[in-house]
């Protein structure tokens, strides 16, 4: 799933190509991904692009007084493409969920592509006045690159839930998903399993800097990249998450993983739990 550092480039790169250009033909590929009729997805057209933005891991185009934004979901992309087809794609028939057509000041027409990868379709799209109007958003706790550290212990001290699943849940705090809390807990050798709440001072500090030096760095070395290559950005990037049974660059040993009904995390024993192994299934605990 694209997080807050791929989602940023994302908007970025909108930002640098689809601003000033004007909307054109919007097709619907996949009837379900649109989770609003007022007003209509056909209000869009012939209204200039006037930004791109994020808000928490929805990404956002703006037109005038009307938004579009989007939850690209775990198998959702954005795909840019600068020879759309003329034809309207075929409902139903592959990844395709919705294509955007712009006309550009220079004359040209690229369009955006939605896709969805998968059987279990998520992706989600919503035509709105104000971001707001979309429950997702209006849910957000927090941007991770934007909470004050004394805010964010106050986030940890006031939840019962283990670190792993504080940091992923939106409402608390926006734009961390799997991967990043992941990669966050290893670099600051906390447990998943650690409880938010029983964190000293010196800890949620230590997972503070931590969180926003991994954010940062991932959002800087996503700046500038197309919507192409920033899924292999990403990866390569990854220290644990999704690199199960490979080395951990700090201590050598095995990545290890938790896994769940769908989706798993990974993490390094050594380095975060003190050699002990998570309990991998539904209801994990540490093995005692």
């Amino acid at each position: 799933m694209p997080e807050l550092p791929e989602v940023e480039a994302l908007a970025g790169f909108l930002r640098e190509h689809a601003v000033g250009s004007v909307i054109g033909r919007i097709d619907i590929a996949a009837l379900s991904v649109l989770k609003t009729f007022d007003p209509p997805i056909t209000y869009l057209q012939g209204r200039d692009v006037t930004d791109a933005a994020r808000f928490g891991k929805h990404l956002a185009l703006q037109a005038g007084d009307l938004w579009l934004i989007t939850h690209l979901s775990r198998g959702g992309w954005l795909r840019w493409t600068d020879n759309p087809s003329a034809a309207p794609p075929k409902p139903g028939k592959g990844p395709l969920a919705l294509r955007v057509h712009f006309f550009t000041p220079e004359g040209l027409t690229p369009a955006i592509d939605l896709t969805e990868a998968g059987t279990k379709k998520r992706l989600a799209v919503w035509v709105v006045r104000n971001p707001q109007d979309v429950p997702g958003i209006a849910r957000l706790g927090p941007d991770a690159l934007e909470v004050t550290e004394a805010e964010f212990a106050e986030i940890l001290g006031g939840t019962t839930a283990r670190l792993k699943t504080s940091l992923v849940d939106q409402s608390l705090l926006a734009g961390i998903g799997n991967a990043y809390s992941d990669e966050i807990l290893h670099v600051a050798k906390l447990s998943p399993f650690a409880s938010s709440k029983g964190l000293d001072s010196e800890a949620v500090a230590l997972l503070y800097r931590t969180m926003r030096d991994v954010l940062t760095d991932a959002v800087s070395r996503s700046a500038g990249q197309d919507a192409a290559r920033l899924k292999g950005e990403k990866r390569s990037g990854m220290r644990v998450h999704a690199r199960t049974g490979l080395p951990c660059p700090v201590c050598g040993d095995p990545v290890r993983e938790v896994s769940y009904a769908e989706r798993s995390f990974q993490y390094c024993a050594t380095c975060q739990t003190g050699g002990k192994i998570l309990a991998d299934r539904r209801m994990s605990r540490l093995l005692k």
